[in-house]
């Protein structure tokens, strides 16, 4: 029997209505896991930097969570490297996809300080988050430096939608690995990152500032080189101020 256009009208805007209740409570009650989700990722992507990924792979949730608590100090600083007090600024709710949009000298730099477990004081790596855009999206990670802040100590990428088995391979270990005891500045002291190359399979081993590239993937390896160099620059002042108070603290 055919139904009058009242009825057909009544019965969709009740259950849009049921379904947008059911929405919205599912949005309520899954809300606090995703973000302990995202969290728990942000945390692992950190620590990805300074120990390998086969350990964070064994870690239970609650063992990550132990563990960059005992290992990790934080503080957000500007891009004159002067650390940020006001405000309740802290590292970890610091958004640095959202802050990418601001220019240079508007954001909040997150600053990551491992070091050895029941002593902050006794400094391993200090770790910076890196942004910028690949081949067709979002690239990003984390860069840890040896404290005389110049040495690579460790670094993971990540993209939203690079290409599979090409520009994807930046989340891969052998990739990362390339970077481990590059130097990011030269002999003159100027920041000079490092750069990965076009193709793949040339040896940089006696170079201390190039690594191999990525065969087929030559826009997401300037991507990442991009990301480098500007986020790195943006962390200058930190650096060098904290390479300064190393050296001295060292005569």
């Amino acid at each position: 029997m055919r139904q009058s256009n009242t009825y057909v009208i009544v019965y969709s805007a009740v259950l849009t209505v049921i379904l947008g209740l059911l929405l919205s409570g599912s949005a309520q009650i899954l809300g606090p896991r995703q973000q302990e989700a995202i969290a728990l990722d942000k945390k692992k992507q950190i620590l990805g930097a300074v120990i390998s990924a086969e350990e964070i792979a064994a870690m239970t949730p609650d063992q990550v969570n132990e563990f960059y608590s005992k290992r990790i100090a934080s503080s957000v600083v500007d891009i004159n490297g002067q650390e940020i007090t006001e405000g309740g600024v802290t590292a970890e709710k610091v958004e640095i996809a959202k802050d990418y949009k601001k220019p240079a000298d508007q954001r909040a730099y997150p600053v990551f300080i491992y070091h050895a477990d029941g002593n902050p004081d006794d400094v391993e790596s200090y770790i910076f988050p890196l942004y910028g855009a690949g081949l067709w999206d979002a690239i990003w990670g984390y860069i840890a430096l040896d404290t005389d802040m110049n040495t690579i100590g460790g670094i993971t990428l990540a993209h939203a939608g690079e290409t599979p088995g090409l520009g994807a391979r930046i989340t891969e270990g052998e990739v990362q690995s390339r970077y481990v005891g590059k130097k990011i500045f030269d002999e003159s002291g100027e920041l000079v990152a490092v750069q990965m190359m076009k193709g793949e399979g040339k040896d940089y081993s006696s170079d201390e500032h190039k690594v191999d590239g990525m065969s087929g993937a030559t826009i997401t390896g300037n991507g990442v080189n991009n990301m480098l160099k500007a986020y790195l620059g943006h962390y200058e002042a930190y650096i060098k101020a904290k390479s300064s108070s190393t050296a001295v603290a060292g005569l």
